[in-house]
């Protein structure tokens, strides 16, 4: 069993002043996560309005499996015109960890 973790450091748009503005951006890029079968939340700098801290995590049997999941939400965060994915860090769990 293999999991692969990321999370993505994103900065949001100058309108996020409040925290119902945050939620505004940040769940529907949870809603759109989750559909790629993955657990997901917001992880971090929630007193900041203007960024988001989102983690994933996927299971898989096989490393190339969980990776490719994790790369695929990657992908769709980085495309989300409304924020900028500012970094992303990543590890991947197996049996020897």
């Amino acid at each position: 069993m293999y999991t692969e973790t990321a999370v993505f450091d994103l900065l949001l748009p100058g309108d996020s002043r409040s925290l119902k503005q945050k939620r505004a951006y940040v769940r529907p890029i949870i809603a759109m996560l989750r559909k790629f079968e993955v657990s997901v939340a917001e992880v971090g700098m929630h007193d900041l309005h203007g960024r988001a801290l989102i983690g994933v995590a996927a299971v898989a049997a096989e490393p190339s499996h969980a990776r490719d999941v994790v790369d695929t939400c990657e992908h769709q965060v980085a495309g989300r015109p409304e924020v900028e994915l500012l970094s992303v860090r990543r590890r991947l769990y197996g049996d020897d960890d």
